[in-house]
């Protein structure tokens, strides 16, 4: 081995100065030297002939043998830098033979070729080429390798980041859900406790009114058994009512809760879908980094054979793009709480209906059979047990509406149909309510009259129409002293009564007498309901 080194040792010495090559010139004759050494020769000789061969060189100033210098250079290294080897070091020096001929010589790395030389056997070869020691390729190499395995790193940590947001994320949304979840109890507690006050406060005020009764029971006798009738059916009527809100409230939070819940689950299904791409990325990242690390643990020849397999694989990691925070991943609480009960109001309006006049009983005529809910009356063919009480009218078929008006402005549409007969419009609070009266205002009347297929104004004059109405808007302006009369269906003003009102003004629905039972119920038509906001 020895001998070896010293044969490699006297290839790259100078024959000037007998020491290895220091930036090593060559001459036209092919003998190498010092470039220092070769100078002083001349210097000395005042003569440019080779010191060996005594040629004279073609240059005067020969241009440096980079090869050779990098080649001196490389060993002059490794001599100073030689240790004591292990063990381990000596067995990966006998995998990194390149040469058996030359075993100890410092190889080179061509970088043309990609791969270690021998720098005796193969010097002439690559003179040509990139040669450096390979040494410096390995720490070149080795430096890029580390440069891809740090991207690696940053983008494992990337992952793991936005694992640990995920993680945040499915804390919070469950917690949200809790939250959420009671909030929208609390306000349909609210709601149904609402409800049952309310309930509670009309029975009330109607168990009220059925005590007054019984303290003048001996009295109106007659009313206090009606007033029985009039509290059981009424009642009824309002508990059936409630349930249906009730029912409608029930369903609607089952509904809010149930889309509360289905938003939840969909969110999670998104982010384990996210999560699970994560984990895999994050797997694939560590398996690239781990074989980087292993990679770069290896040795010269090794490493040189199968970095490039590395390399591609890690660079290809590192391209892969940047993991990204899906949007939405957290549940719409705004959606599911906001404005709730308003939304709630808002959509029960489509269960219940507004008429702007319902129809008192307590005025109806015994022959007149109102509907349920107070917003149709039919006339029927015999006359019901009633008392006699002040409201009632009991000399005409006639019926008032439950609410009074004295002063702004109100309308309402009543739907006819094919009656022969009956009075719409307005009557004052104090008209005569037993006797006969004329349908006129001297009477307290402001009111349309159809009879014999013709219409009539207050003074009983015929009105000029094209057509016979299905329905007739009544439309009162108090502080101006209008009541008028429009076909609904094209707003044609029919006629308008003038007129200074006193007292309170009652809607007013009257039928005639020539065949009226046969026909259909006169209704008081429903009107949208309007938001302010």
């Amino acid at each position: 081995m020895a001998e070896k080194v010293a044969v490699f040792e006297n290839y790259l010495s100078c024959h000037v100065c007998s020491e290895t090559f220091r930036d090593p010139v060559s001459l036209s004759c092919g003998h190498s030297f010092c470039s220092s050494c070769l100078q002083k020769f001349w210097e000395q000789t005042t003569n440019k002939n080779c010191p060996i061969c005594k040629r004279k060189s073609s240059k005067d100033e020969p241009s440096m043998n980079f090869a050779l210098k990098e080649l001196a250079d490389s060993f002059a290294k490794r001599q100073s830098e030689s240790s004591p080897e292990t063990e381990k070091e000596k067995e990966e020096e006998k995998e990194e033979v390149v040469c058996d001929k030359h075993p100890d010589v410092p190889y080179w790395y061509c970088e043309d070729e990609d791969r270690a030389v021998c720098p005796v056997c193969e010097f002439s070869l690559h003179q040509s080429h990139k040669v450096v020691p390979v040494e410096e390729a390995v720490s070149d190499l080795k430096e890029q390798l580390k440069s891809d395995l740090k991207s690696l790193q940053d983008k494992r940590n990337k992952y793991k980041q936005v694992e640990e947001t995920y993680n945040e994320v499915i804390q919070h949304s469950k917690k949200q859900l809790l939250s959420t979840e009671r909030q929208i109890r609390a306000e349909f507690n609210k709601l149904q406790q609402f409800l049952k006050e309310e309930e509670e406060s009309r029975l009330a005020a109607l168990r009220d009114k059925r005590n007054k009764y019984k303290q003048v029971e001996e009295t109106y006798n007659e009313m206090r058994e009606h007033t029985k009738k009039q509290l059981l059916s009424t009642e009824r009527q309002i508990r059936a009512e409630f349930n249906k809100l009730q029912q409608f409230l029930k369903e609607e939070e089952e509904s809010r809760l149930a889309a509360l819940r289905e938003e939840e689950e969909q969110k999670g299904r998104t982010i384990s879908r996210e999560m699970k791409m994560i984990e895999e990325q994050i797997s694939s990242l560590s398996d690239s980094i781990s074989a980087v690390e292993e990679e770069l643990q290896k040795h010269s020849v090794p490493f040189l054979s199968s970095y490039k397999d590395t390399q591609s694989r890690a660079r290809a990691q590192s391209s892969v793009s940047d993991p990204q925070l899906v949007s939405g991943a957290l549940i719409d609480v705004a959606k599911h709480l906001g404005n709730l009960s308003f939304r709630v109001w808002e959509k029960m309006k489509e269960k219940v209906h507004f008429t702007p006049v319902i129809l008192d009983p307590n005025t109806a005529n015994a022959c007149l059979y109102l509907s349920d809910d107070l917003t149709s009356v039919r006339n029927g063919d015999t006359k019901q047990q009633l008392p006699d009480n002040p409201e009632r009218n009991t000399y005409y078929i006639t019926v008032f509406g439950s609410e009074g008006f004295s002063s702004g402005k109100h309308s309402w549409e009543v739907e006819v149909g094919d009656h022969p007969s009956y009075f719409v419009g307005l009557a004052k609070e104090s008209l005569d309510r037993k006797g006969m009266c004329f349908g006129s205002p001297d009477c307290g009347f402001w009111c349309l009259l159809y009879c014999n297929g013709k219409y009539f104004n207050r003074d009983g004059q015929p009105l000029t129409l094209k057509k016979s109405l299905q329905r007739i808007r009544v439309q009162l302006d108090y502080d101006r002293g209008e009541v008028s009369f429009y076909d609904p269906e094209d707003m044609t003003l029919i006629y308008t009564h003038r007129d200074t009102f006193t007292e309170k003004l009652f809607p007013y629905f009257s039928f005639g007498e020539d065949g009226s039972r046969k026909t259909s119920d006169i209704k008081i038509c429903e009107t949208e309901i309007s938001l302010k906001t």
